[in-house]
């Protein structure tokens, strides 16, 4: 089995997990964004809107889901560039964090941007959401500045964001 998806249309390639034993990625549809909702909300205090995803899968931007059977392990939305890909959504469902599928997700991304020739992968994340610091880390994203009042917060407060890239 191949863990190399194909993001050229739905894709039922299956992908190795030790809880989920079979996984594929495809494409996040209209018809998909109820279920998506249920994560996002499940996952975030300050999750994006039906409008949101709707806006996103409009401008044709990179939207991929990843599935074991009808369960939605967690899902990706990417916007390209001209030589690069800004990652504006990547979500694990809160009951399978964890378990590596941020890291298969990234993995995914990152094949796609690859495909497109894309030199640089772009992101923000909460300065206070440091475990995904540390998953993008990995991954061999680096921190290289600092977004002031970047997402809402608390309280209608402000919280900055990292900015994070990786060369491919």
């Amino acid at each position: 089995m191949s863990a190399v998806p194909d993001f050229s249309a739905d894709s039922r390639e299956p992908l190795e997990s030790a809880r989920a034993p079979q996984a594929a990625f495809e494409t996040m549809t209209p018809e998909r964004i109820d279920t998506v909702l249920v994560v996002e909300q499940a996952a975030y205090l300050h999750p994006w809107s039906r409008g949101n995803f709707l806006d996103a899968l409009n401008a044709g931007y990179q939207a991929q889901c990843l599935f074991a059977g009808n369960e939605l392990l967690g899902y990706f939305v990417a916007m390209k560039g001209l030589d690069e890909v800004h990652l504006l959504n990547i979500t694990v469902a809160p009951a399978f964090q964890r378990q590596g599928w941020a890291r298969l997700l990234l993995e995914g991304l990152s094949i796609w941007a690859r495909g497109q020739g894309v030199r640089w992968l772009w992101l923000e994340v909460r300065v206070g959401n440091t475990r995904a610091q540390h998953v993008y880390q990995r991954h061999g994203f680096v921190r290289v500045g600092l977004r002031k009042s970047y997402y809402p917060a608390e309280n209608g407060t402000r919280e900055d964001a990292v900015v994070m890239s990786l060369p491919l």
